[in-house]
């Protein structure tokens, strides 16, 4: 979307830092670029499963208070939260941050394309202007699951389903490791991003693809999420129970 709007986009390598942005990381990136208008920040986060805690997303709201930046902070995964309550960096940054969510991950609604945008007025006036013509509504029957989604059913259904992937997490997670690969152990959404074991090809998309042909197991690699996820691979557990089972056979079969 940037690339479509002619925003230049920074990268910011955080495969060092256990995958999250630390303030001094932030800090490089805003000295090395004056002119940046937004940081994109998504958590729990898509491939790692990592989260922010509170003081974490502090620390960074102390360094863009200070600037003009605006935060574009996804938080599609808020609901799939394993470590504690989500927080959004918007309770620190209320005049800098846009956030988006929706109901496609926390009620497994992906095809009823329901979200939704919270930001400061004068911006979400500019928002509804382009937002009229390139998508006009949901349809009816989206927005009428989306409110079930959203009454105090649907959260007895997400709470069921947040139970249900992290039972599949630690599950996957020993089963992996004892298979070579190093695991980020997430601390939210439903997927295990996996360094490839030393003893094989760390060249991960090659990697995937033998895999793929091979094992019969289909994993992503982890170059297609950008730098820093060279020679990873990474695992969606939002597939059922006896599918996660077949593919750890599979594939402890195939790398013995």
């Amino acid at each position: 979307m940037a690339h479509i709007n002619d925003a230049e986009v920074v990268y910011i390598p955080t495969n060092d830092s256990d995958f999250v942005l630390t303030p001094e990381k932030l800090q490089k990136a805003i000295d090395d670029h004056p002119k940046a208008v937004g940081l994109v920040l998504t958590y729990p986060n898509n491939p790692t499963g990592v989260e922010y805690s509170e003081q974490q997303l502090k620390n960074l709201a102390d360094i863009i208070k200070k600037t003009d930046l605006f935060v574009f902070s996804d938080e599609i995964y808020s609901t799939l939260n394993y470590v504690g309550k989500h927080t959004s960096i918007a309770g620190y940054l209320p005049e800098q941050t846009v956030v988006l969510n929706g109901v496609s991950k926390s009620h497994a609604m992906t095809g009823a394309r329901v979200g939704f945008v919270a930001a400061p007025k004068e911006l979400i006036s500019q928002i509804v202007k382009i937002h009229q013509f390139a998508i006009t509504a949901a349809s009816d029957t989206s927005m009428a699951g989306a409110a079930a989604a959203l009454s105090p059913a649907g959260d007895k259904s997400n709470e069921k389903m947040r139970q249900t992937y992290l039972k599949r997490r630690n599950y996957l997670i020993p089963e992996f490791e004892k298979l070579g690969f190093k695991v980020a152990a997430p601390d939210g959404a439903f997927y295990l991003f996996l360094k490839i074991p030393a003893d094989r090809d760390q060249d991960d998309l090659a990697f995937a693809r033998e895999l793929a042909y091979k094992a019969k197991v289909g994993l992503i690699p982890g170059s297609c999420f950008g730098q820093g996820g060279e020679g990873y691979l990474r695992l969606s557990y939002a597939a059922s129970d006896e599918n996660l089972q077949e593919a750890v056979k599979r594939l402890t079969e195939y790398l013995a």
